[in-house]
């Protein structure tokens, strides 16, 4: 399919003009940014915007970007989300992986250290915050001995008291004067684990009666006797994240370090903590954007974990969830995430996406290169009595209407066939153009088929129609030029995969599902899977996991490959097919009916 892919054009942005000038005044020779996520929890779309941002800015400049994990706070991380994030950016960028990301003549540019990558490639290697853990704790020191930090005793709940409100200044720790070589040795001891958590922080000392509610001598260090994923016990002393950043963005050489717009209020303290160190080299600058808001979807790890551990997904990749993974399990290309993410570019102000922005993106991005099959979702057999048992017919079916050179396919037409029971009614409405009693269709790439008889259970359901085919219907046969108003799509009985089909919808039937406060889970739709038991066309038994089709006139669809090829389903359903997106919205056609 990416051969297909026409090439995006550049985006032009704001933070893309601030790098820009940057490069032409001298300010920067090369750009270095970072996507620097906390691991603790699974990547969802909004992070998929800032790691097209950011990795998109360091490719378009011949520049550097890094993946961080912000590893701070050991109670909430594990090493499942640093893989699982580790594998979502690679997934993501692929194609972007070249020198264009990397270090021409890899080594230790940034003069502090710091190990940095030839270039970033597959698997795509990660920096931590916890490698720089002595570092951090060094330059916390340093602030200690210049006056600009002290070790406080005011429990969480005094200091929040002490810092005050928005409408009203805080006031000063009991502990702020306390002397430096006595901040030195508490802070020390903090770090031997000589005081239990809680006991005392190490806060900056900035200004208590500051409009700016983080600058009330924000926490730099906090007591946490807690095993790290990667550092394991040696430490019990943790740095805040709002401390850790900003000396981890210097320490790798970061120039342009892009945050969204809740971090604006933060910026002043970055700048203060780099701007107290009396740092040699040029300081990194942090820029904010406007996060994604995406309609029918909450993106809150905190919410999508209440989703994941009370069962009501089946896990952090369902298809349903607004996940990285969950994306690429139900069969969404990266070519469509960063269509969408150049689609809905980079501003300043919040607004909430539309969510059908996005599902044209996974549309138009399928539509160019997904190879058209035959597949039945609801079978009723069709008997076309007028064709002997064994006799077999090949008809030709055009692979991509969108691409000629996708070539065509061979498909069997039997006796006995199976089409969809959305396209049989016995007593139909007016305008329907679908098979009935008597009537006439259709079958696409085959011939047109007459309805004869109709054969029910003892229940009056419909399980058997029995029909005739006019052969000479077909192309290059007598009547080929003859038209009937319906076609419908079709498998044979005698060559048809069995399969399961999953139809997945969206995960809330309210575009905002926290409006007004509510419970986000009271919303949840009810009807976002449907499991069917479906008949494929023969080739499909070759599909691979990389393939994507569309089934005619039912959607786009992909292998799931969690269960393929050796999953949890019976050797009798060898295949699990999952609804990446539909043809078209139906949530507008329902949306007029309300």
């Amino acid at each position: 399919m990416s051969e297909n892919t026409p090439a995006a054009p550049v985006p032009s942005d704001f933070i893309r003009d601030i790098v820009t000038e940057d490069l032409r005044t001298g300010k920067h020779a090369a750009i270095v940014t970072r996507f620097p996520p906390e691991p603790n929890g699974y990547l969802h779309i909004g992070h998929a915007k800032s790691i097209c941002l950011n990795f998109g800015l360091a490719r378009e400049n011949a520049g550097r970007c890094n993946l961080r994990m912000d590893d701070t706070n050991p109670t909430k991380e594990d090493t499942e989300y640093v893989d699982s994030i580790q594998a979502d950016v690679a997934w993501l960028i692929d194609g972007w992986a070249d020198d264009r990301l990397g270090l021409k003549a890899p080594g230790d540019v940034s003069g502090s250290g710091v190990r940095l990558p030839a270039a970033v490639g597959k698997p795509l290697e990660p920096f931590f915050a916890s490698d720089y853990f002595e570092q951090i704790y060094a330059f916390a020191e340093e602030l200690i001995r210049r006056g600009k930090a002290y070790v406080c005793d005011l429990t969480a709940e005094q200091m929040a008291e002490f810092r005050g409100s928005p409408e009203r200044p805080g006031k000063p720790s009991p502990w702020r004067d306390r002397g430096v070589e006595e901040s030195l040795d508490l802070f020390r001891r903090m770090r031997k684990g000589e005081f239990p958590d809680g006991a005392r922080t190490l806060r900056s000392k900035i200004d208590m009666a500051s409009p700016n509610i983080h600058l009330r001598d924000p926490a730099l260090f906090r007591i946490r006797h807690a095993h790290h994923h990667r550092t394991g016990d040696a430490w019990c002393l943790y740095p805040m994240y709002d401390y850790a950043h900003p000396i981890s963005d210097y320490l790798e050489g970061i120039t342009h370090s892009i945050c969204t717009l809740e971090f604006e209020i933060h910026r002043p303290f970055y700048d203060w903590v780099l701007q107290s160190l009396d740092l040699p080299r040029a300081l990194p600058r942090q820029i904010e954007f406007a996060r994604l808001n995406l309609g029918y979807t909450v993106m809150s790890k905190r919410k999508l974990l209440q989703l994941v551990e009370e069962r009501l997904v089946t896990g952090w990749d369902d298809p349903r969830m607004p996940t990285i993974s969950g994306f690429r399990r139900r069969g969404v290309r990266p070519e469509a995430l960063r269509a969408f993410a150049a689609a809905i570019g980079v501003t300043k102000f919040n607004g909430l996406t539309e969510v059908s922005v996005l599902e044209t993106c996974i549309r138009d991005d399928l539509n160019r290169g997904a190879e058209r099959r035959l597949a039945v979702l609801r079978p009723i057999r069709v008997v076309l009595t007028n064709i002997a048992e064994g006799e077999t017919h090949w008809f030709d079916a055009v692979n991509n209407p969108e691409d000629p050179s996708a070539g065509t396919r061979r498909i069997p037409f039997t006796r006995e066939v199976f089409i969809d029971a959305d396209d049989f009614m016995e007593v139909p409405p007016p305008k329907y153009f679908r098979l009935r009693p008597g009537g006439e269709v259709r079958l696409k790439y085959a011939c047109i088929i007459t309805c004869n008889e109709v054969v029910k259970d003892a229940e009056g359901g419909v399980v058997e129609l029995r029909c005739t085919a006019d052969l000479e219907t077909r192309t290059g046969g007598a009547n080929a030029a003859k038209k009937v108003k319906g076609t419908i799509h079709w498998v044979s009985a005698a060559h048809a995969v069995d399969a399961e089909v999953r139809l997945y919808d969206r995960l809330f039937t309210e575009e905002e599902p926290e409006a007004g406060g509510r419970d986000f889970k009271s919303v949840l739709n009810p009807a976002s899977l449907e499991v069917l038991s479906v008949k494929l066309e023969p080739s499909l038994k070759d599909a691979k996991p990389t393939d994507r089709f569309q089934f005619e006139r039912l959607g786009y669809f992909a292998l799931d490959v969690a269960y393929t090829p050796t999953g949890r389903l019976p050797a009798t359903i060898p295949f699990v097919f999952n609804r990446v997106i539909s043809l078209k919205d139906g949530w507008v056609k329902e949306l007029k009916k309300g």
